[in-house]
C-alpha cells in the first residue's frame, strides 16, 4: 500500500517539476521574443521566470534526492570503510531529514500562512505570494519523506553489516 502511494507521489512530484520547467522554458522564450524581436518587452515574464525558477529548484532538489542524484562528496566518502560510510550516510540523512522537516516543511507552512494572512501579492502578476512560497513546504515534505526512507534503508544495511561483518553491502542506486 505504501509503495503505491509513494509511487503516485513520486510521479506527481516529477510531473509538477516537469510542467514547471516546461512553462519556464516557454516563459523565457516569450520574454526573448518580446524583448528582441517585437521590441516591446513583456512586463510579467521576468517575474514569472523568477518564481518558476524557485519552484523548479526546490522541487527539482527533491526529485534529485529521490533519484540519489544529489550532490555529495563521494570522493572522501568512498575512501571510508563500509561501516564508516554507512555511519556517514546515517548522519547525512538525519541532518537532511531534520532540516527538511523543521526548516522547509514547518517553517514553510508558517511562512505560507503568514503571507496569506497579510494578503501579499506579486507586483506584475498579482498572484498571492503564498502560492509562490508554497514550493517550500511541498519540497520539504518530499525531501523529508525521501530522507526518512533512505535513513531506514541505511540503518537496515548497517544492522546487516553488524550481524554479518564479512558480508558485502549491496548498494541500491
Amino acid at each position: 500500500m505504501f509503495s503505491k502511494i509513494k509511487l503516485w507521489l513520486d510521479r506527481s512530484l516529477e510531473t509538477l517539476t516537469g510542467v514547471s520547467m516546461g512553462v519556464l522554458v516557454l516563459d523565457v522564450t516569450w520574454q526573448v521574443i518580446t524583448r528582441f524581436i517585437l521590441k516591446q518587452p513583456s512586463s510579467w515574464t521576468e517575474e514569472l521566470a523568477t518564481f518558476l525558477v524557485i519552484w523548479v529548484g526546490l522541487l527539482g532538489s527533491a526529485v534529485a534526492l529521490n533519484r540519489r542524484a544529489h550532490l555529495g562528496i563521494d570522493y572522501f566518502v568512498g575512501k571510508l570503510s563500509t561501516q564508516k560510510r554507512l555511519i556517514a550516510e546515517v548522519f547525512v540523512y538525519l541532518c537532511t531529514g531534520f532540516f527538511s522537516i523543521f526548516v522547509l516543511f514547518i517553517g514553510g507552512v508558517r511562512l505560507v500562512s503568514l503571507t496569506f494572512m497579510q494578503n501579499q501579492t506579486t507586483p506584475a502578476l498579482g498572484i498571492k505570494m503564498g502560492y509562490i512560497y508554497l514550493a517550500i513546504p511541498i519540497a520539504g515534505f518530499f525531501i523529508a519523506m525521501y530522507s526518512i526512507e533512505f535513513l531506514v534503508e541505511t540503518l537496515r544495511k548497517f544492522k546487516e553489516k553488524q550481524d554479518k561483518p564479512d558480508a558485502p553491502i549491496v548498494q541500491v542506486d
